[in-house]
């Protein structure tokens, strides 16, 4: 007879302690089949073996028909072949066995529990089948022989059937409701997730058929009698695929707690699996790894999961470290190559072995793994990394440009990839993020941004998860601020007039948001240079010191990775300043370049030199490792920037050098020949700036399509024109219009040049004139705005062109807030590098300034004038190459002075003025306009002082305008004679004779007059001083009195509070000793011990006044003496104690009345009354103490009350203390008995003061 195989699914009613939870653990190794012999009476059996089954069962099953074999044989072997992986042997035997058992024909209760245990196993053994079955048809060749395989939809089918079959015979049947909830499990993994929505609960197909496949599983759990362990698996499983894995978790660990033992299916695997959802990593790991030590042979799920783990640890390392390498290594060759050897069939583990390929580039292998992994699993999420493995298999091969990939294919797995994990919002972001890349690589930019910008908006975490994290995607957002970076760059390349600002917003706050992701440590990433470099370009124009910041930690980077041993070092370094050049060298020459260039731009010339040496070494450097480079180019540009850094340092003779070999070995370099005119264009010697202007032309002519040559010379122009007020001949004027109009008519340089020009113009037009001359200057001012306009049309930035078009408003219409709001917002907006614009190069802060400083002046506001005035010196200082100010700044700042002077009639705002511009002519020498400025503040000074009156002034102040008047007549002489002096000459004499014959004389005057009013105020100025100095001993004395006076007073406090201070002190002495003695009358030595103890206290007796027998009347008696024995008769009232003074304590037994020795107490008595109505006096009656009733009355023990022999009660009144604290009352006078003063204490009663 065979044993039964196993416990029956949901029929155990107890749970042996010792049970063994291995599959097919019940299976017998043999079993006895019994058949009918010749004797009916005698029975045999045939043995079978169950271990060395034949793949040949007809035999067998017709023994077991012919015999009418019992049900469990059937079941037996068939689950003896499943042991055996024959999965449709077994099949085939449960079906015939289900046939025999039809044909006995036993259709009652037996028959048809022995059909449904048949159904049953046929169903389990489907289920088993579609688990392993691929999930669609292998698209791989198969092996000779062998059959194409079911899908998994084909088991389901099956399955369902014979559930169905089985329910029509009872449906009720208990091991049915786990079938059930098990088809329901493996059919929902076959159906898509909904995608992730905003709003309403998840109605989809594959949430449907979990609940449904939950409710069977609650189902068996309830029949089983909360027994069946394998139906709260099963809803573990359910609960963790509706995302519910807390609740996953907590069923995982009950049946853990029952069952320590089960081992297949483990429920640590499910508890692992709960607590990485739950992002407990290391407990999950800890539950696997404890799996994996209960059973290390042949479990796939710990392997895997395990190696999975240590990738995810590894992703938070950079690559080139070693723990990287360890984590890896022991992931692949110890976990994944394990589970691959277990089960090289495995969904997970094929997954998981195919990403290694492809790192390998083993495109075949990548492809085997990738097809098994997405045809043989049952979850979602694994197919999706089937099929994102040949995504980026696809991606690879197309990328190499070898012709073996696919754009089009790599489009469609990633989006299967994406899809198979839910799509839309949710979905895979690796796949999402290889999407865009595919669009990009084909071209459709605007597509990858699409869906970049969708990855990013849904929050994605790390490119391997799923959408929905709470950090975005570094990944994703690198690409899309590349993408939008890239738009930028290529509107610039290109010259176009769109406005990218959007663009460059967007793209600088994206790879920003990269950048800060770097510190964070949580997620271990290292910078990415190309982010830096992209931040840098991007940053150039409005930002070069983020620029500058973003390449010096690229070169930081590039210098990190260059290692100790590096065979490019040279043998022997010196000291760290040596070893830093040495492996600077080794940085890429480019980036050496941008690092000087951006140096160079904020002025930071010697640190800019340094670089651009360093990158010509590297450029020398790298032509020796490699001859196959062309560092022509390079070096070329370099050297140009070297000898621009020479130039700006003041090192003329260097620079010229650089430039002359540049042009040595390529003659044609137009960039060098014009830095050569323009050095000697700039040169003090005139003959070799003659030589300039003409190499200068002699460029133009060669090169008269060259913008820059072209605006050179315009500037040189400029500089050496003689000034006319007809545009026609303006030579300047003609160049500017030529490039206009045969070379490109958007050239900003020309358009702002024509606007300047217009306004020059226009402000040497008198405004006083006809009303033509003023139409006339009005229409020369809106032609300047024109210009102006056009090239902001062009340029919105252009800062050149916005103070163009401030000036002419606050020149033509005098609409002086408009241009300071103009000039503000150009300040706001304006970088020390300015934007480009007429004049050469772009404008710095200080021509705003300047054109404020005017503003301001012209409004008279000259605090704002010379606030402004002054920045512009100081900008002026930073932009010039000596370091010193700007000549017509200064000018400027003078001039303001000056007026403000006149409106005030202050003395030193005049010699401000002088001050600045002498300062400004220092500076120019030999320029007329800053010597005729001088002059012209020296009269002001002069004509000023005369009329002012003479306590205003000095004889010093007469004597130095007197000086100055005279340099001015010889300068107003000499400018007069001069080539070109800035007015006319008739006008500069006139104010030279003027000087000479008027004012020369008034100045006489006033300094006569300013020397005898000096002069009679000598005297009075003596005794004013005399008094003032007498008045400050004074002041001094009565100083140096009261300070005295404070010392003498701190000093008698400090004597008191010292003397307060040994008060305090002897106080304290006293206390302490009045402490010691009250201490020492307390304590007392006890006899034996020998210690010090506290004394003792007896309580003293409290009595209550006793009324006598017989005593009636009320008021017989007004005062008088008391007898012996006899009570006061005082109404009835008790007797009251005055204040009680401290005495000897008795104890309140009356021993000392028996005693006989008391001494008798004498007391004062006085009736209430008596004193009012006899006498004023107190009663002078002497009542003396009986103690012949002391023993009469009394107390018991420690004051208890006891009733005496006239029957009274004497009741407790407290300690001395209580007694003591009451105070004295106003009574009327009563008679104390005896017994009341037992102690010896005589309480007395007063009425009045004692």
């Amino acid at each position: 007879m065979a044993t039964t195989n196993g416990h029956t699914n949901g029929h155990t009613t107890t749970m042996p302690p010792s049970a063994s939870y291995t599959r097919f653990s019940d299976i017998p190794p043999t079993i006895d089949i019994p058949v009918r012999g010749e004797d009916t009476e005698a029975n045999e059996a045939v043995n079978l073996d169950l271990t060395e089954l034949m793949d040949e069962t007809d035999e067998l099953c017709d023994l077991l028909e012919n015999e009418n074999a019992a049900k469990t044989y059937w079941v037996t072997i068939a689950l003896a072949y499943a042991k055996q992986n024959k999965i449709d042997i077994a099949i085939d035997i449960l079906k015939k066995g289900l046939s025999a058992l039809s044909k006995v024909g036993d259709g009652g209760q037996r028959g048809r529990e022995d059909r449904l245990s048949v159904l049953a196993a046929i169903c389990w053994l489907y289920l088993l089948k579609c688990r392993r079955a691929p999930r669609v048809k292998p698209t791989q060749p198969l092996p000779e022989g062998q059959q194409e395989e079911k899908t998994k939809d084909h088991w389901l089918h099956a399955a369902t059937s014979t559930l169905n079959e089985a329910s029509r015979i009872n449906p009720s049947y208990p091991p049915l409701f786990l079938a059930r909830g098990t088809l329901y499990l493996l059919r929902s993994s076959l159906q898509p997730s909904k995608p992730l929505s905003a709003s309403g609960p998840d109605h989809s197909e594959r949430t449907e058929t979990l609940k449904q496949a939950a409710k069977c599983f609650d189902d068996a759990y309830k029949q089983s009698s909360n027994k069946n362990l394998l139906a709260q698996l099963g809803k573990a499983k359910v609960l963790f695929s509706l995302t519910k894995y807390s609740e996953s978790l907590a069923i995982y660990q009950q049946v853990l707690l029952l069952a320590p033992d089960l081992l297949d299916p483990d429920p640590r695997i499910g508890i692992g699996c709960c607590y990485w959802a739950l992002n407990h990593k290391t407990l999950a790991r800890q539950a696997w790894q404890r799996s994996l030590d209960l059973n290390p042979d042949k479990n796939i799920a710990a392997n895997i999961l395990l190696a999975l783990s240590y990738l995810d640890e590894s992703s938070s390392h950079p690559t080139t470290s070693k723990e990287f390498a360890e984590l890896y290594k022991k992931a692949m060759t110890e976990h994944t190559q394990t589970a691959f050897k277990t089960s090289s069939h495995h969904a997970l583990t094929c997954a998981t072995f195919g990403s290694y390929f492809l790192l390998r580039k083993a495109w075949p292998n990548v492809e085997r793994l990738a097809r098994r992994a997405i045809e043989m699993t049952d979850v979602n999420a694994v197919a999706s990394d089937g099929w994102y493995l040949l995504a980026r298999k696809e991606h690879y091969a197309a990328d190499s440009g070898d012709g073996t990939g696919d754009w089009g294919k790599a489009a469609e797995y990633y989006g299967k990839a994406d899809l198979a994990r839910g799509g839309e919002e949710r979905g895979m972001v690796a796949a999402k993020f290889g999407g865009a890349q595919v669009k990009c690589r084909q071209g459709d930019r605007d597509g990858g941004r699409f869906r970049l910008e969708k990855l990013v908006a849904g929050g994605a975490g790390g490119v391997g998860g799923a959408v929905g994290g709470q950090q975005k995607s570094l990944e994703a957002l690198t690409l899309l601020g590349v993408l939008y970076a890239e738009e930028v760059f290529a509107n610039q390349i290109a010259g176009g007039k769109e406005d990218k600002s959007g663009e460059l917003k967007k793209a600088v706050g994206l790879l920003e948001q990269v950048r800060v992701s770097w510190k964070d440590p949580k997620r271990k990433v290292s910078p990415d240079p190309a982010v830096l470099l992209n931040l840098a370009r991007l940053y150039e124009r409005d930002a070069p010191e983020r620029a500058l910041a973003c390449l010096t930690e690229v070169e930081k980077l590039e210098l990190a990775d260059i290692s100790e041993d590096d065979e490019r070092l040279p043998d022997e370094i010196g000291d760290a300043e040596e070893e830093k050049r040495a492996r600077r060298e080794l940085l890429s020459p480019q980036l050496l370049n941008n690092l000087g260039t951006l140096r160079f731009e904020g002025g930071k010339f010697s640190e800019a030199r340094e670089d651009f040496q360093t990158a010509l070494s590297a450029c020398v450097k790298m032509g020796e490792r490699d001859e196959g480079i062309d560092t022509d180019g390079l070096v070329t540009s370099i050297s140009f920037n070297l000898a621009r850094t020479y130039e700006a340092e003041g090192l003329g003779e260097e620079a010229q050098k650089i430039y002359e070999g540049l042009l040595g070995r390529h003659p044609e370099y137009v960039d060098a020949r014009a830095r050569l005119a323009f050095m000697a264009l700039q040169s003090p010697d005139s003959g070799i700036a003659k030589k300039g202007g003409e190499a200068l032309k002699s460029l133009l002519d060669a090169e008269p399509g060259n913008l820059d040559v072209r605006a050179l010379w315009a500037w040189h122009l400029g500089r050496t024109k003689k000034r006319t007020g007809n545009l026609n001949e303006d030579a300047e004027q003609r160049v500017y219009k030529e490039t206009l109009q045969r070379y490109d008519k958007h050239d900003r340089y020309a358009l702002v040049g024509m606007g300047n020009l217009h306004l020059a113009v226009a402000r040497e037009m008198r405004g006083g004139g006809t009303d033509q001359e003023k139409e006339r200057r009005s229409k020369t001012y809106v032609r300047a705005v024109e210009f102006f306009d056009k090239v902001l049309a062009l340029d919105g930035t252009d800062a050149w062109a916005a103070q163009g078009m401030g000036i002419a408003v606050v020149e033509d219409k005098k609409d002086t807030s408009a241009a300071v709001q103009v000039f503000s917002k150009v300040r706001e907006s304006l970088t020390n590098k300015g934007s480009g614009g007429g004049g050469g190069s772009g404008v710095g802060a200080g021509a705003v300034y300047l054109n404020l400083g005017h503003v301001f002046g012209e409004m008279r506001q000259w605090k704002k004038a010379v606030e402004n005035y002054e920045k512009a010196v100081t900008a002026s200082a930073h932009e010039r190459r000596d370091g010193k100010p700007d000549p017509v700044v200064l000018g400027c700042l003078g001039r303001v002075w000056l007026m403000r002077g006149r409106q005030e009639k202050s003395l030193e705002c005049f010699r401000t003025s002088l001050d600045l511009s002498r300062q400004a002519l220092e500076l120019q020498p030999e320029n007329v306009n800053a010597r005729f400025n001088v002059a012209f503040v020296q009269i002001q000074l002069a004509t000023m002082l005369i009329p002012l009156p003479e306590a205003q002034k000095s004889v010093q102040d007469v004597e130095d305008a007197i000086r100055g008047l005279e340099e001015a007549i010889e300068s107003f002489g000499e400018i007069a004679k001069g080539p070109q002096p800035p007015f006319p000459r008739g006008d500069l004499e006139a104010r030279a004779n003027m000087g000479k014959n008027t004012m020369k004389r008034q100045l006489g005057q006033a300094l006569e007059k300013q020397v005898e009013y000096e002069r009679k105020n000598a005297s009075r100025l003596e005794e004013a001083r005399r008094r003032r100095e007498e008045e400050i001993r004074k002041r001094e004395a009565e100083r140096v009195r009261a300070e005295d006076e404070r010392r003498k007073a701190e000093a008698e406090i400090k004597a008191k509070r010292e003397e307060m201070d040994r008060e305090n002190q002897e106080d304290i002495r006293r206390r302490l000793e009045d402490e010691k003695r009250r201490e020492e009358a307390d304590y007392t030595t006890d006899a034996e011990t020998g210690e010090k103890r506290k004394r003792e206290r007896r309580v003293r007796e409290k009595r209550v006044k006793r009324k006598k027998k017989g005593v009636e009347d009320e008021g017989d008696t007004d005062g008088g003496v008391i007898g012996e024995g006899t009570d006061a008769e005082g109404g009835g009232k008790s007797a009251r104690r005055s204040r009680a003074t401290s005495g000897t304590e008795g104890t309140g037994t009356g021993t000392e009345a028996e005693g006989g020795g008391r001494r008798r107490k004498k007391r004062k008595l006085e009736r209430k009354g008596q004193v009012g109505r006899g006498s004023k006096f107190k009663s002078s009656e002497m009542v003396e103490d009986s103690d012949e009733d002391d023993g009469a009355h009394g107390t018991q023990g420690n004051g208890t009350s006891v009733v005496g022999d006239d029957g009274e009660m004497a009741v407790d009144g407290g300690d001395e203390e209580e007694a003591v604290s009451r105070p004295a009352r106003k009574k009327a006078a009563r008679v104390l008995d005896d017994d009341e003063d037992e102690d010896g204490e005589v309480p007395m009663a007063v009425d009045g003061e004692e």
